[in-house]
Order: C-alpha cells, then structure tokens, then sequence
C-alpha cells in the first residue's frame, strides 16, 4: 500500500537499529529484543522488497533476476563474516555489533532508495510472453486474500517446506556427519563445510535460471529427484572429496527453492501482489528450520548413526515429486477478474 521504497527504508532501519542496540546487551533477554525481535522484523521486510520490485521489471527473467537477489542474501555472508571476525578481534563483540549496525543502516537505506515499481503494465520492449509461459502463469493478480484460498498457495508452501526441511537437515548436521561417514578429523569437516556451503548460493541462481528454460514445475521436479538420488545413496560415501561434492549439489537445490519460488509465486498469483503473497508463504522456511534439524538430530540419537534419517528424507523427497507434476497454475472466478483489485503492496 505504501510502495516499496518505505517498506525498504523501514526494513534497513529496524534491522541496522536491531543489531545496533544488541551492542548495549548485557543479558540474553535484551539480545532477543533488539537484534532478534527488530533485527529479524527489519530483515524479513528487507529481504521481501527486492524480490516484490524484481518481478515486476523483468518479467522476462523472473526465475534469474530473483535468484540473483536471494543469491546475494545468502552471500552477504562471505563479505560480513570476515568483517565482523576482524572487528571482533580489534575491538570486542558489543562494539562489534554497533559498527555493523551503523554500516547496516546506512547501506540497507542507500539500496532502499532505488527501490520503486515500474508503470503498471510495463514490460520489456518487444517482449511478449510465449505460449509456454502464458500457460504456467495466471491471468489474473490476486491479492493476498484470494491466494490464500487457492489450493495451489498451500501446494507452493508445502514444495518449499519440504525442499527447505531436506537441505537445512544436512546444514544443522554436517560437520557431524562428515566425521561419521568419512572418518575425517573436525579440521578437515569444517574445511568441507565451507566448500560445500558455496552451494547454497550458487543454487539459489543456478536453479532459478533453469526454471526460466524449463518451467518453474519442471525444476522442482529435478531438484527433488536429484536429491531422492543423492540422498538415498549419502550413507555410502566414504570419500571426503565425494562427500563435500553431494553435500554441495545438496545446498544447491536448497537454495535452488529459495531462487526460484519467488518467481513460482509470481507466476501463480500474479506480480502485482506477490510481497504480501510470497511474503507469508516464506513461514514454510521458519517451520521447516524447527522441524529438519529436529528429526535428523532425533533419528541419529535413537538409531545411533545419520543413515536412517537420510534415507527416510530420500523417501519422503520421492514421495513429494509427485507434488511439481500435479501443481497447475490457478485460476480467476469471473467475479473476481471483473472486481476491483483490492491493493496489498
């Protein structure tokens, strides 16, 4: 309702002002408050606005344009982890957490200031959606209210819980399970940790360029039977090299669900509203993070070794290709093409 520019302003603000005011923490409580509670509210808001504007000016590479912007969430990283070790070493955590608050804020509100939708009905010159593409995208922009009541909202919310809670299994466990599986010393895990968590970045794009060529519903489809595979076959691994390689294509189809079902979700529901729409359905994250590291650390406690639960996940990522090839795109009753639209920006 109020355009992406204020929503991206008050994202940068609350989370640069999140992880300021975690420098003034002297017990837990005030940790959760300021760079949990307002820095997690500020980061969600800041993560939804570019991929919201994205869409909308480039429908002609959806899948591309917005797996290069959760491609660079994921490796932000790679720039503030070695930033704030350094800082940590020369001046302290607290102050840590306020110079990187200042430099948040500054950064996260310079950036919200470019953010802005094109004209309504915009589109590339001389672009016109092929056939293809006209066939796996809805006709009609529904609105936060009305996606909720299609089926196919419940189904993109299942297929990225489900591609989230296979992925974030192996990530909560992975040190561990390289030591167990290929006998390497701790050293040599964390080494193959950090190669292997390139993934998850390198995904986010790769798969969400794919899906340009081959359809949204198609790239599911290959990332979870490319995982049944993997999967199914990760206990007999005993080769480190051969390990960090699996676990890399692995976080590759992890992130390949956050990469491409932003575009997924746009061509579903329509580009219009897809903040509030994509926005909400990215809880399948928040429930998948609980419940993965939860069942692979349970399953190892109660059977002693990692095969069981990789193999269960195996199944289940079987059982749940069958979910992309059923999902078709939804469409409008008559009522609702001819009523207004009712804004939720």
């Amino acid at each position: 309702r109020k355009g992406p520019r204020i929503v991206a302003f008050t994202g940068g603000a609350l989370y640069g002002l999140g992880v300021f005011l975690a420098s003034f923490s002297h017990n837990l409580w005030w940790l959760y408050l300021s760079y949990g509670l307002i820095g997690g509210i500020g980061l969600g808001f800041g993560y939804i606005v570019p991929v919201a504007v994205l869409v909308k000016w480039f429908p002609d590479r959806r899948g591309l344009i917005t797996g290069i912007a959760v491609g660079g969430f994921g490796a932000g990283a790679l720039i503030t982890a070695p930033v704030a070790t350094r800082l940590i070493q020369s001046v302290g955590v607290l102050s840590t957490f306020a110079y990187l608050g200042i430099g948040y804020l500054i950064v996260t509100v310079i950036a919200g200031s470019f953010m802005q939708n094109p004209p309504d009905g915009w589109k590339p010159e001389g672009w016109s959606p092929t056939a293809r593409e006209t066939s796996e995208r809805a006709g009609h922009d529904f609105n936060l209210g009305e996606a909720l009541k299609k089926w196919q909202w419940w189904a993109l919310w299942l297929l990225l819980f489900l591609n989230t809670c296979a992925g974030i299994s192996v990530i909560s466990q992975e040190a561990p399970i390289f030591q167990e599986l290929t006998k390497v010393s701790a050293v040599v895990a964390g080494g193959m940790v950090g190669v292997a968590s390139l993934g998850n970045a390198v995904g986010r794009v790769f798969w969400a360029w794919v899906s340009d060529l081959i359809t949204r519903r198609a790239t599911f489809f290959v990332m979870f039977l490319l995982q049944v595979l993997l999967f199914w076959f990760f206990p007999n691994i005993a080769s480190a090299s051969l390990m960090t390689t699996v676990t890399f294509v692995v976080l590759m189809c992890y992130g390949g669900g956050f990469g491409t079902m932003p575009a997924f979700t746009a061509d579903y529901f329509g580009p219009k509203n897809v903040g509030p729409i994509y926005g909400l359905m990215l809880t399948a994250w928040g429930f998948a993070s609980a419940f993965g590291p939860l069942f692979i650390a349970h399953m190892r406690e109660t059977t002693g070794s990692y095969s069981g639960a990789l193999r269960v996940i195996a199944g289940v990522m079987a059982v749940s290709t069958l979910l992309p090839v059923i999902v078709r795109p939804p469409r409008a009753s008559p009522a609702a093409v001819a009523s207004p639209q009712k804004k939720f920006a």
